[in-house]
């Protein structure tokens, strides 16, 4: 049986993937395409429905990105969300114009007819706008669904023909009713949703089977859930076949190399083989302080010792990576013309010629999906719910030069960091608490010494999927009890401060 699925053309807003999360969310399987996708290819996938997303841009400016008109005559119903409802209104006959009232933020939704798509919203609704054009002719045969006080034309539809535009953006939680719009489109597309965590390990363990065939596989362990699930699902599709290579680098928090061989050999009973190489990265990071270049380096650095692994064990022909979206849509833009934030060590710093060919079944999760496939596959607690942690390691929270012993100062203060959110039972609700050693030192007492020591900050946020986040309020007591600990306890430290910054305008990592 053929998935449903809704496909989502992608026109460059950051809430693109939201889009898509919240269809899965309602239980249908929903994939982001380039907006320049071709017809016929389309047409191939058989879509239950199509949604055009938001984006930076201005219909009307040269350079725009567009899609094929033809879209709208594939006979499935067509969703335009923001630049996308412009784009429809365009292509279709209508015109967009500059507004002289940008609408950003909270607004009341009103109805101005009986829509088939806004049909149980409450009158007035809260609507999230993010606009600074408006639709001034709409396109022959469109209605006007609803208006705002800023915008006459905040949604429109075209009946009998199932073709919809909003202003507004229903993906985000600021609406209200979001949900409401886009459970009416996925019934208006007649979908089953019945898209599930147990769904997708279904197909991605069938799919993984039809891509390796009877080849071998090596796959990047590095203990985390992303690559926990990863090789389950690789295990579960080629069995024997699949080794995993976990690489110490040098860069990783206290004891967790061993706790990783332990907890994968014992509990998952998969093939691993570790690497000591701790070494040779610390020799190629030596005096880069550049976060894109450690980034750079780290990926390439990955990759070599994947490939003499495989001198070692045999031709392996795949490598299976934890990659999500939230490490794609920050590394390159490889669907819209969404902005590149920073380089993942396994996206944007792999080298160009790759001698593996990549696996990566999880590419298009968020990291709360990952979590649900992996209880969906019986996977342990201890693997499931453990806090992110950046492929390039320590690397990248050691700011500056990284060295052994800045290293070794970062791991003994991060280890009481966790300890303590762990001690506070907050280590489930908290998304990522840790260390972060500062290119500074500071000017100290201790007992009747001067001291000069490093200065250190703890960075600790909540969040859902990784693409935004919010520093969390943890309690005076809890802070300063780590503050007193790492002062006290790791010699060469004698500052500590907290991060108060968000996702954006900041990043999680520093780097």
């Amino acid at each position: 049986m053929q998935r449903e699925t809704i496909v989502i053309l992608d026109f460059g807003s950051q809430y693109t993937q939201l889009i898509a999360r919240r269809l899965r969310e309602l239980g249908v399987y929903s994939e982001i395409v380039r907006p320049d996708s071709k017809v016929s290819w389309l047409a191939e996938r058989q879509p239950r429905g199509i949604v055009l997303s938001g984006g930076p841009d201005s219909v009307y400016a040269k350079g725009a990105p567009r899609c094929d008109r033809r879209v709208f005559e594939l006979g499935v119903p067509v969703l335009g969300i923001c630049y996308g409802m412009h784009l429809m209104t365009q292509l279709l006959g209508g015109k967009v114009k500059g507004s002289g009232h940008r609408e950003y933020g909270h607004a009341e939704l009103t109805a101005r007819t009986r829509s088939s798509l806004l049909t149980e919203l409450s009158v007035p609704t809260r609507v999230w706008m993010s606009h600074g054009d408006s639709t001034e002719v709409l396109p022959p045969g469109f209605v006007v669904a609803a208006s705002t006080s800023s915008s006459a034309v905040a949604a429109i539809e075209a009946p009998g023909r199932a073709l919809f535009g909003i202003q507004f953006h229903p993906e985000v939680r600021h609406t209200a009713e979001g949900m409401r719009v886009l459970t009416r489109f996925v019934e208006i597309c007649g979908c089953r949703r019945d898209w599930s965590p147990a769904s997708f390990a279904q197909e991605a363990i069938a799919r993984i089977r039809e891509q390796v065939g009877d080849k071998r596989v090596l796959c990047a362990l590095s203990g985390g859930v992303d690559s926990a699930v990863t090789a389950l699902l690789v295990h579960r599709a080629v069995g024997e076949r699949l080794t995993c290579v976990f690489v110490d680098n040098g860069l990783l928090r206290k004891d967790e190399a061993l706790q990783v061989r332990q907890r994968f050999a014992e509990k998952l009973g998969v093939r691993v083989v570790a690497v000591d190489a701790g070494r040779r990265f610390l020799a190629k990071l030596r005096s880069i302080a550049d976060p894109e270049r450690k980034r750079k380096v780290i990926g390439r650095e990955f990759i070599a010792v994947f490939q003499a692994a495989t001198k070692r064990l045999g031709k392996m022909e795949f490598l299976a990576q934890g990659t999500l979206y939230p490490d794609v849509i920050e590394s390159v833009s490889v669907r819209g013309p969404s902005a590149v934030i920073k380089s993942h060590h396994n996206v944007g710093g792999l080298p160009k010629r790759l001698k593996f060919k990549l696996l990566e079944p999880l590419r298009e999760l968020f990291k709360d999906e990952v979590r649900r496939v992996g209880i969906e596959l019986g996977l342990d607690e201890e693997f499931v719910y453990r806090q992110p942690f950046p492929g390039p390691g320590l690397a990248v929270r050691c700011l500056g030069a990284v060295t052994r012993e800045r290293l070794d100062l970062l791991r003994a203060a991060d280890h009481i960091i966790v300890s303590e959110i762990k001690d506070a039972g907050l280590y489930r609700s908290v998304w990522q608490a840790f260390a972060v050693l500062l290119p500074v030192r500071s000017v100290g007492v201790m007992g009747d010494d001067r001291t000069y020591q490093h200065a250190l900050a703890i960075r600790a946020v909540e969040s859902a999927d990784g693409m935004t986040a919010d520093w969390v309020r943890l309690p005076h007591d809890l802070l300063a009890r780590m503050s007193t600990r790492i002062v006290n306890e790791v010699r060469g430290i004698n500052r500590v401060v907290y991060d108060i910054s968000s996702k954006p305008p900041s990043t999680i990592e520093w780097e």
